[in-house]
């Protein structure tokens, strides 16, 4: 138990036992398959970050690490990732200029708060906070932001100028008014990579499709003389570790970023959950969404020491890292280790890497998230859930590039309809069904079971919400028949009572006693029944709340209805 204890706050101590079963091929496998993606990857969410390059690689370097001993999910890769890369940049467009010593201080800033956030959340076990955003509206937000970055990387990829700042909209229109000033050789690095890539997915998919097609672009950059031709080019890297420090900001500008690092603290975790359910519900090994938020929380704490932007887990990387054959995070560090090399001996070879490849790679992962389909299915399942998915996605495009008030409008909507179902409960009277079972009469064309008596079913919580509707419901039956002298009410749906539930039902008790008629219940929970108690209502209710059933009421309220 004691150890137990132990690998919960500390999970990677529980790897050896993973390797015992299967060894350490598995993990060292997986983390070089996926070391041969994230090197490409970090270098281009740099660049959708508005950042320089090399962030990208100190991104996908002690943070990484970090994720993976404390995260509860081992085939999780955790580092730059498009969703927090665009929210990162986009929200920090107003407040600095891109690629400048302001702006990597505020995305580090965004690191530090979005870490500590989630590192609050995780160790107050409140990870349920992050489930009000329904799945709807984050499909809406997650689509029109996947749409938001493939549109944002067509002009890099074939060379022509995109605005930063006002509309995305009105910027990318822009951007194809210019077509003279389209980079010809630009629009060859960028459409033949594109096309490369794909074409190595379909021919040769055991190829590291993204790394070869960026290994032949360096070189063909570099025989043609592309940056010299005015090419854009990844260019100088500055070789060797990140420095460990964090920049001075005043608590003004931290407080203006608090709406942004939440925004990234909330959808970064929403990724990192899709990927950890998707593998826990393959390997059939249970992950902690508590302790996933510490793993992802002290990664991006990591990211801000580390002086590079927020981090995430990717959802393609993880699906790679366990395909490949990971059981633990050990292919993270196998994988880190790589990155590592990458900075201290090969950044030189960077040097030609077209940029046009990079905004290839990043349409190539990014598409992978479109799913219009999820917002099809919401539609035919509930068309509430329909038009908030609907509402999420055209605000996010509506505010692109700063889609973080796409995904606030769409956690408040997410809200709005929770409170508004809940005002809305599910009440129906019963009738004796031809099954033995006591159903919707109306439904089912059922007459009441007697002249003077009513069944009412309340299927929600009674609480100041559902109050109201719960004291209309049942002033309804009071009258549904001309000589109703008893309305029982089928409490097995009502699982919480409130202190605004509780005067109403006092209230309804004298009503219905200066009626002359009787109020009684069946199958009552147990935690309704002692705040019943506490309130002192359960000694006047009890001789005709204790019935388990709506047959064993009827029977037992015979003697009180022929007196």
């Amino acid at each position: 138990m004691r150890l137990q204890a132990v690998e919960r706050f500390f999970p990677f101590l529980g790897w050896r036992r993973q390797w015992t079963r299967g060894g350490l091929r598995g993990d060292v496998v997986a983390g070089v398959t996926v070391a041969l993606v994230a090197i490409p990857q970090a270098l281009a969410y740099a660049q959708l970050g508005q950042l320089p390059p090399h962030l990208g690689l100190y991104a996908a370097l002690l943070p990484a690490v970090i994720g993976a001993l404390f995260g509860s999910c081992g085939q999780l890769s955790t580092g730059p990732v498009a969703l927090t890369s665009l929210l990162t940049g986009a929200s920090l467009l107003p407040l600095a200029q891109p690629d400048s010593p302001e702006f990597v201080a505020l995305a580090v800033a965004l690191a530090l708060l979005s870490g500590l956030i989630q590192l609050a959340l995780g160790t107050l076990r409140l990870g349920w906070l992050l489930n009000l955003l329904s799945y709807p509206v984050l499909m809406g937000f997650i689509n029109a932001a996947a749409l938001v970055i493939c549109l944002s990387q067509i002009p890099p990829l074939i060379g022509l100028p995109l605005a930063q700042r006002g509309s995305f909209i009105a910027g990318f229109g822009a951007a194809f008014a210019h077509l003279d000033r389209l980079h010809l050789a630009s629009a060859a690095f960028g459409i033949g990579a594109l096309a490369a890539m794909l074409l190595l997915r379909r021919l040769a998919p055991r190829l590291p499709a993204v790394l070869v097609v960026v290994a032949a672009a360096i070189v063909l950059s570099a025989a043609t003389g592309f940056a010299a031709g005015g090419g854009a080019v990844v260019g100088s890297l500055p070789p060797g570790l990140p420095g460990f420090s964090l920049p001075s900001l005043e608590p003004g500008t931290l407080a203006s970023l608090l709406p942004t690092a939440f925004v990234i603290a909330l959808v970064s975790f929403m990724e990192a959950a899709s990927s950890a359910k998707l593998i826990s519900g393959k390997t059939r090994q249970a992950w902690d969404q508590n302790q996933e938020l510490i793993g992802q929380g002290l990664a991006k704490l990591a990211a801000a020491f580390s002086g590079t932007l927020p981090v995430s887990s990717s959802f393609s990387r993880s699906a790679l890292n366990f395909g490949a054959g990971a059981r633990t995070g050990f292919s993270t560090l196998v994988t880190a280790t790589l990155v590592l090399l990458t900075l201290l001996y090969f950044t030189e070879l960077l040097w030609h890497l077209p940029k046009p490849v990079l905004a290839a790679i990043i349409l190539l992962a990014v598409a992978n998230l479109l799913d219009f389909g999820a917002l099809a299915r919401a539609w035919r399942s509930n068309r509430d859930d329909g038009i908030a998915g609907l509402v999420a996605f055209a605000t996010t495009l509506g505010f692109a590039p700063n889609i973080q008030n796409g995904i606030l409008t769409g956690l408040l909507l997410s809200l709005a309809l929770m409170v508004y179902r809940g005002m809305s409960p599910r009440v129906a009277m019963l009738g004796l069904h031809a099954d033995g079972t006591y159903r919707d009469l109306e439904r089912f064309n059922l007459p009441h079971p007697r002249p003077d008596t009513v069944i009412l079913r309340f299927d929600s919580p009674l609480t100041f919400v559902t109050a109201s509707q719960f004291e209309d419901a049942l002033l309804k039956a009071a009258r549904a028949q001309p000589a109703v002298r008893a309305v029982i009410v089928s409490g097995a749906g009502i699982n919480d009572i409130d202190a605004t539930g509780l005067h109403t039902l006092a209230g309804l008790m004298e009503r219905f006693a200066a009626q002359r008629q009787i109020l009684a219940f069946c199958g009552l929970k147990k935690q309704v029944i002692d705040a019943m108690e506490r309130a002192g209502l359960w000694p006047r209710l009890a001789s005709h709340a204790g019935y388990r059933s709506e047959q064993q009421a009827l029977l037992g309220l015979d003697a009180h209805l022929t007196d």
